[in-house]
């Protein structure tokens, strides 16, 4: 076996909740134009003259509350170590060395990637921890780890895993965590994603296809096999499927929006509409983050639960990510068991 080394890669975080702290991440975040994907000039005016200065403050204070949720740390600072440190377990005999790095702060991929890099390994395996391939998360990971590994003299042999959302261990952790609750007390579960603007799932397609031109809510084919919407209901319907759950009981829907042309039906629309259909519990899963972090404590957890609440709701209860469960795990094992 070759010497390898395989890279996990999580979108990142603040160093700390202290508004300077999260001004540096946001910054850092928004001006990638994977993420904002305007010209340069009209990125840095809106990024770093309008958004960063406005909202690092507001978001300092929810960073303080995630922070305090994870004991002091960040939950995806926290279970991402804990993953590596599993992940190592699994190749402990075997010439496989586990890395793990941000695409955004710290630990950065620049550090992290340099001490690959004295490590002289045969072959490296970027592995991103995004389930359902998108430009701005996969993609952008993608693009830092080839722009770092083309500076280097020596370029080993470099595979990368560009989606798993139908790896089963990963869909298997998400069942087993949702098992902990009692699904029969609840009249409504939500599939609740990231969002993203239709610009850049339309920007999958070649010449005039756009989004919705495609089966995505039902079915992934060669035309939209790396389309974000299509792998987020697929992802939904083979967790439904393993959970008894008929298409009627759940709603697929994206969170996190800026402006109304993102993909929708829009998250907070659904709980507003479950609540004022009678609906007094739903069950919210959040399958594009392997990890806690803000959107699904804090915005799920919190910020959703109050809108439900006021609406007429009465509990939203979030199941938790995938974090470091052992079924996770195995699933990133298997995915860098093909590619040794």
């Amino acid at each position: 076996m070759k010497r390898t080394a395989v890279l996990l890669i999580q979108l990142g975080t603040p160093d700390s909740p202290k508004t300077s702290d999260v001004r540096r991440y946001l910054s850092e975040f928004l001006n990638d134009p994977r993420v904002i994907d305007l010209p340069w000039l009209g990125r840095m005016l809106l990024v770093n003259g309008i958004i960063v200065p406005f909202r690092a403050p507001k978001s300092a204070k929810v960073y303080k509350e995630l922070w305090e949720f994870g004991n002091g740390v960040s939950p995806l600072i926290s279970h991402t170590e804990n993953v590596a440190k599993k992940l190592q377990e699994r190749f402990n005999i075997e010439e496989v060395d586990i890395h793990y790095a941000m695409r955004y702060q710290n630990p950065s991929m620049y550090d992290v990637m340099e001490e690959m890099r004295k490590k002289n390994y045969e072959h490296i395996i970027i592995l991103p921890l995004f389930p359902q391939y998108a430009s701005a998360t996969t993609g952008s990971a993608v693009d830092l780890a080839m722009k770092i590994i083309r500076q280097w003299w020596v370029i080993p042999e470099v595979t990368f895993v560009s989606q798993f959302y139908d790896s089963e261990g990963y869909i298997d952790s998400i069942v087993q965590r949702a098992k902990q609750f009692n699904l029969s007390e609840y009249e409504h579960v939500m599939f609740s994603f990231h969002g993203l603007p239709d610009r850049h799932v339309d920007r999958v397609y070649e010449g005039s296809d756009l989004c919705k031109d495609q089966p995505c809510e039902t079915e992934v084919n060669d035309e939209n096999k790396f389309c974000y919407k299509a792998t987020c209901y697929a992802t939904s319907r083979l967790i439904a499927k393993k959970l008894n759950i008929s298409e009627d009981k759940y709603t697929v829907c994206f969170q996190s929006r800026l402006d109304k042309k993102w993909l929708t039906p829009f998250a907070d629309d659904v709980v507003i509409e479950q609540a004022k259909k009678g609906t007094k519990k739903i069950l919210a899963l959040s399958p594009a983050f392997v990890a806690d972090c803000l959107e699904t404590v804090i915005e799920i957890g919190d910020e959703y639960q109050e809108i439900f609440e006021e609406n007429g709701g009465e509990k939203i209860q979030l199941v938790p990510s995938s974090n470091d469960h052992d079924r996770f795990v195995d699933g990133l094992e298997q995915l860098v068991r093909e590619r040794l």
